[in-house]
């Protein structure tokens, strides 16, 4: 049996946090190592599948959130100029969940509860402000030098390192690792505002996956706010299609008529897909966005994270509590990297291409086709299946040596 001591994890965010309280659950200790002083509340993550509430509640979390978020138990594709759209009913796989919706929700909320939670469990100790400088692995341990918030120096020992510091992962840049993948050509601008869409378009849903004549465009529902992700223009630079004028004059194709569409952010970012080809080191563990980058389209990003850490603290289990070698890791990574590969970042350039199509005939066929399923109940139960990642999670269970 491999030594107990507390297992070190970089990043607080919904990975870090919720990988935490899940070893803690398990009986295991963690220290977490985050740079920020305080939660990060820029627009990020807003959806949460049926099977990530269902781990949330086994942590005891789930209520807390689900009373502050949306329950989404429809979602559409639908076309700008006609209304019509492709409608689908979450109670097609009221059988498989004992939560058949989406909960629409801003990250920050969970990273919330999660934090309060984890600063009162004596298994986690939660270190805000404290920065990553380097690393060096040793036979029986990850050796982790860290500077604190009063800018002092310490060197942390642990038999484990889980990485889940995110896309820009400096534990990843620190080991070398080649993340292989592509950046998608366009920027996606994320606007975030408090002008009631549902008052002024008809049949809208809290998720809305919109073409149109001009483009694309996404309307989501969160508690009190919409976001709309929107596109520059052709030969619109990124600094043009920021400008409060040019977001305004966007949204006015959305809804015409409108002089102040009340927007509180705006955030351009660029959409990766890339992948790791292997998610354990030695003693190195990648989890959440350090592992895998995918397409925003569908919001699998932070739901597959927390599903990695949900597995690999299963893992870590059977090593530290089990008496399984450290060999065991190998299943986690064989079980989350191909989940990632063959579900997560497949499907989400799947729905980041459909709706990227200008193409009106294809537009026309794929809709018709998305109606059709979705009138179906044994097709609409097969597509939200994989859409609300519960195919991929038992598929994962599959996986073995």
């Amino acid at each position: 049996m491999i030594k107990m001591e507390p297992i070190v994890i970089i990043g607080a965010g919904p990975v870090g946090l919720i990988t935490a309280l899940r070893l803690s659950q398990l009986g295991m200790r963690s220290i977490i190592i985050e740079k920020n002083k305080a939660i990060q509340d820029e627009l990020r993550a807003s959806t949460f599948h049926p099977p990530t509430i269902e781990m949330l509640d086994e942590l005891g979390i789930a209520e807390e959130l689900i009373s502050i978020g949306l329950e989404t138990k429809h979602w559409q594709f639908r076309v700008h100029e006609t209304g019509e759209k492709a409608v689908f009913d979450m109670d097609h796989i009221e059988q498989d969940t004992k939560y058949p919706f989406r909960l629409q929700v801003e990250q920050k909320e969970l990273c919330r509860i999660a934090t309060k939670k984890a600063e009162m469990d004596d298994n986690i100790d939660l270190r805000m402000g404290h920065q990553l400088n380097d690393l060096a692995q040793k036979k029986e341990a990850v050796e982790i030098s860290v500077t604190n918030k009063n800018e002092t120096k310490q060197t942390i020992e642990a038999p484990i390192l889980i990485a889940a510091d995110g896309g820009s992962s400096k534990v990843r840049k620190i080991m070398g690792l080649e993340f292989k993948g592509r950046t998608y050509p366009e920027t996606t601008i994320l606007a975030a505002t408090k002008f009631p869409f549902h008052e002024h378009i008809n049949g809208l849903s809290n998720v809305n996956y919109v073409w149109s004549n001009w483009g694309t465009y996404s309307l989501l529902r969160l508690p009190g706010i919409w976001r709309c992700s929107l596109y520059p223009d052709i030969g619109e630079t990124i600094d043009q299609a920021t400008t409060p004028e040019s977001i305004n004059e966007k949204l006015n194709r959305i809804v015409p008529g409108q002089k102040d569409f009340k927007v509180i952010e705006v955030r351009p970012y660029k959409i990766h897909q890339r992948v790791l080809d292997k998610y354990v080191h030695g003693r190195v563990v990648f989890a959440g966005d350090a592992a895998h980058l995918n397409s925003p389209s569908g919001g699998m990003g932070m739901n597959g994270g927390i599903h990695d850490g949900w597995c690999l603290s299963k893992r870590l289990n059977d090593i530290f509590l089990g008496g399984f070698p450290l060999t065991r890791l190998s299943l986690y990574s064989d079980q989350r990297q191909k989940i990632a590969e063959n579900e997560i970042l497949k499907n989400a350039h799947k729905n980041r291409s459909r709706m990227q199509e200008r193409n009106k005939n294809f537009r026309e066929a794929e809709l018709a086709r998305l109606k059709k399923t979705a009138s179906d109940p044994k097709s609409a139960r097969e597509f939200l299946m994989k859409s609300s990642m519960i195919k991929g999670l038992r598929e994962a269970e599959g996986y073995t040596h």
